[in-house]
């Protein structure tokens, strides 16, 4: 085989024996640009321009009309129906509305507004104004506000379409004590306007309406559970209104929720609304913001409810009762109104910790409803999923604005609570920021433990222990008390941060509980991980004194607060070291406290021989064979596992809040109500 130039450009290669390259075919010779031209121009001509009438371009692309032909876009043809009924309701011409589910497919949607107009329409002088509304895009009564302040229709194409897209669709309308009907099919009028005849009870307008399985597929149906749902969004939304429900028992089989028939009606509007939605849930203030305006401005009004809780906030939003569950301006209004009002607050009561809060911090665990009416909105697309009018924003802000400071002014515990809360999720986002930051340099660096720490020789998580101690003095006699093989000890230096009254900001620069967490191998709060845990017993081990106590205190503290899951899976310990040595010719006893000294010199030293007590000043004072026997040693030892007791989480939430949180007056209050029970003081 020859050597032969490498084809990709560098040095030699060994190459094979390559079969011979097949003889070019001919060229043929490419046809001049007039020509081409020529045969272009032939292929495309007048013929080829289609115009659709009617209602025909809704048939031939839905999708721009109701979003596509999914469940979602079938749905959606209930809400262009009953929006109508309810524009009628706020515009105060409508007292109820009646949705009924039929076994036959239909959907039927009745109010006691004004009626559809049923005389000729001016323009087309053969042609009512019932079928012109109904066949034709862009035709209606919202443009001109005269005949609707507000209304959730605005391009004229909304009962239009759902006829385009119905197989059969009948509206009565019950208007001058007369009753007029009028069939349809696939957007075609299949009669014409007939006069059923005189009326005497009866008013407004009734649309029975079934989809077209052509556009929406064999078997497409409406969900009486989503249906329900949307019809009592709409009674939340307009207290005055009335919502009628009925459904077939035959569509309801295997449905347990939805009931068979209902009347919807909620004066409370959306603060009934979004009680019903959080129950159970424990909140951050005991009550929910809630309320309405009917001149936000000189062109709309507002109604909001809104709370904080511990889940995953959400904003539902309307705009003159249409869903906007894409947001919009008017969500953009109520941001800027809570956070201005919470740093407002701050700015009152002097936190200075609340520079740091976004409208983000504020909207994280935030759940809130907002309906807002406004003249002539603009959405981005005809199903209206966002609202787009810039007036909305300064509508909501000024309705919300002035109510949510008097709202935090005349309840200042609970304004302080909230205002807390929200800078606990500002903080808990610095944090996993700065966290974010150190773990992407810190990637490719292998893991240095603390240099304080004397670890065991066992690599395996169980079976293995940590002591934290206070001090370098007991941390020298427990490194030399420890079983190497099993025994780790990191000494600390005196009292660390108390964490429930600091910020996250403070925390995160704490070097002590930084090299705490190195040494243990797990992260704070959503970055802990059991399986991560480099021992299987967390133990603290501190002075039998008072001081000690406190600083187990603390250390407790932290972990609750930063470490829950180590808690509750049962890794944290107290170890119990002496007070008192007590010893007798050649009897010696540990006392863990004055009380125990006294039992034990009561049932153990009752010989004769002169009793020696000392006692013990700290950890560091003891010898190492001391500390192995009454404290280390698993043999010999007494520890105590720290946990929760069932049932008394809230409890033990609010106690470590009362007596470790930022709030003296709080330790105060917990000394008046247990200084009677005192019944020894060590001082």
């Amino acid at each position: 085989m020859a050597e032969t130039e490498d084809l990709f450009g560098g040095g030699a290669a060994t190459a094979r024996k390559l079969d011979p390259a097949p003889e070019p075919a001919p060229r043929r010779p490419a046809p001049s640009r007039a020509t081409a031209s020529s045969s272009a121009e032939s292929d495309y001509s007048a013929a080829d321009i289609e115009v659709l009438e009617g209602l025909e371009p809704v048939r031939r692309r839905p999708g721009m009309y109701i979003g596509g032909t999914d469940e979602k876009a079938l749905h959606h043809l209930f809400a262009e129906v009953i929006d109508n009924s309810m524009d009628e309701a706020v515009a105060g011409h409508a007292t109820f509305i009646e949705v009924e589910m039929s076994a036959d497919g239909f959907l039927t949607v009745t109010d006691n507004g004004r009626g559809i107009p049923v005389d000729p329409h001016p323009k087309f002088k053969d042609k009512s104004a019932l079928e012109v509304i109904m066949t034709t895009l862009h035709s209606g009564g919202k443009f001109d506000s005269k005949v609707y302040e507000t209304s959730g229709g605005l391009h004229g194409v909304g009962i239009s379409v759902v006829n385009a897209l119905s197989e059969m669709l009948e509206v009565e309308v019950a208007r001058g004590k007369r009753l007029y009907r009028q069939t349809f099919s696939r957007g075609l009028p299949t009669s014409r306007l007939e006069a059923v005849g005189e009326i005497h009870n009866r008013r407004g307008t009734r649309t029975r309406f079934k989809p077209d399985e052509q556009i929406f597929g064999k078997g497409a149906h409406f969900k009486p559970a989503r249906i329900f749902t949307m019809a009592r969004s709409k009674a939340y939304l307009f207290g005055g209104v009335e919502i009628r429900w009925s459904c077939a028992a035959e569509l309801l089989v295997g449905d347990s929720v939805t009931p068979p028939t209902a009347v919807l009606h909620f004066p409370g509007g959306l603060k009934d609304s979004l009680a019903a939605d959080l129950t159970g849930e424990r909140m951050v203030t005991s009550q929910i913001f809630a309320g309405r305006t009917d001149k936000a401005s000189g062109h709309g009004a507002a109604e909001w409810a809104i709370t904080w809780f511990p889940g995953d906030g959400y904003v539902r939003s309307y705009c003159n009762t249409v869903p906007t569950p894409e947001g919009g301006t008017h969500e953009q209004g109520l941001r800027m109104a809570l956070l201005r009002g919470l740093k407002a607050y701050a700015d009152l009561t002097g936190n200075k910790r609340a520079a740091a809060i976004t409208a983000d911090d504020v909207m994280t665990s935030c759940a809130a409803m907002l309906s807002v009416f406004v003249r002539e909105p603009e959405f981005v697309g005809q199903t209206k999923d966002r609202l787009a009018t810039a007036e909305a924003a300064r509508i909501v802000e000024k309705a919300i604005g002035d109510p949510f400071d008097h709202w935090l002014a005349a309840s200042p515990q609970e304004a302080t609570r909230l205002l807390d809360w929200v800078i606990e999720r500002a903080e808990e986002r610095l944090r996993r920021r700065q966290e974010k930051e150190v773990n992407r340099k810190s990637a490719v660096r292998k893991l240095r433990l603390p240099g304080k720490l004397a670890d065991c020789s066992q690599s395996a998580a169980q079976g293995s222990e940590i002591f934290i101690v206070e001090g370098d003095s007991a941390g020298g006699s427990a490194k030399q008390a420890r079983s190497r093989a099993s025994q780790a000890v990191l000494p600390l230096r005196g009292k660390i941060l108390n964490v429930a009254n600091a910020g996250r900001e403070k925390l995160a620069q704490n070097q002590q509980l930084a090299d705490l967490m190195q040494a243990l191998g797990v992260g704070p709060r959503n970055q802990y991980r059991d399986e991560d845990l480099r021992y299987d017993k967390v133990i603290i081990m501190t002075d039998a004194d008072v001081d000690g106590a406190h600083i187990a205190s603390l250390l407790i503290t932290f972990f609750y607060r930063e470490m829950p899951e180590l808690i509750q899976t049962g890794h944290l310990y107290l170890a119990v070291p002496p007070l008192y040595r007590i010893s007798q010719g050649g009897k010696t006893l540990y006392a863990r406290n004055d009380a125990h000294k006294d039992e034990l010199l009561e049932s153990e030293f009752k010989g004769k021989g002169k009793i020696e007590i000392g006692r013990f000043k700290g950890l560091g004072e003891m010898m190492p064979n001391q500390l192995k026997e009454t404290t280390m040693d698993p043999a010999k030892r007494t520890l105590l596992r720290v946990g929760i007791v069932n049932g008394e989480i809230e409890l033990t939430r609010d106690t470590v809040e009362q007596l470790m949180g930022n709030k003296p007056e709080e330790r105060f209050r917990f000394i008046q109500d247990n200084a009677a029970f005192v019944t020894e003081l060590d001082i």
